[in-house]
């Protein structure tokens, strides 16, 4: 998303930027795009779900593999994940998922926990991982929980999410229009995603 983008920007100014927008074809295009530019590594990078239920918004994940939906597991390079902080008692090594689908629903990210033991969700990892192995080059994941695994998003938090890797307002204030029930959900789930943010940009200045 563009605010994730916006605190790499800010903390490495050198690093070369995609942004997929939650998209399947937007990360694609952004891996391939980097690969086109020539850079040396990939880093996934951004907010998570969830999916272990003893972690908090805030959390940060630097896991050693991505797990794909076919079940392969794609590693890590060992030099990006020690830069990252790999061992470090508040980082959480555990294997993240790759979902092509938004997992809203609290008892969806429990099953998913149970089957595979993935710490994290996200939708834009698998892409960067399975470029990095098309292209040859190293990869690492920081991601930073956002939406913990009990919680269910509100219908509006789902709808936000553009390509362009920006934030519908419309489709949000539609959708709490036609059910303002949602709002005590948005608000908890907008205050996680500031502290998760605030967290991202303390892990970036640490390894800028």
């Amino acid at each position: 998303m563009e605010a994730e983008a916006a605190l790499v920007r800010a903390a490495m100014p050198a690093a070369r930027v995609g942004i997929s927008g939650a998209t399947a074809e937007g990360a694609r295009a952004a891996v391939d795009d980097l690969v086109r530019q020539g850079v040396e590594a990939l880093l996934s990078f951004g907010l998570a779900a969830g999916l272990d239920p003893d972690l908090r918004p805030g959390a940060v994940l630097v896991p050693r593999h991505v797990r794909l939906p076919d079940g392969r597991l794609l590693a890590a390079a060992p030099r990006l994940l020690a830069w990252l902080g790999d061992g470090r008692p508040d980082r959480v090594s555990t294997d993240l998922l790759h979902s092509d689908d938004i997992v809203a629903t609290a008892g969806r990210k429990g099953a998913l926990f149970r089957s595979t033991g993935c710490a994290g969700l996200d939708m834009e990892s698998g892409f960067v991982a399975e470029g990095a192995e098309r292209a040859g080059l190293p990869f690492a994941v920081l991601r930073v929980v956002c939406d913990p695994a009990g919680r269910s998003l509100p219908p509006a938090a789902v709808l936000a999410l553009q390509p362009d890797g920006g934030i519908g307002l419309g489709g949000i204030l539609l959708s709490v229009l036609r059910r303002p029930v949602q709002i005590p959900a948005l608000i908890a789930l907008g205050r996680d995603a500031a502290q998760a943010r605030a967290r991202a940009v303390q892990v970036l200045r640490d390894i800028a």
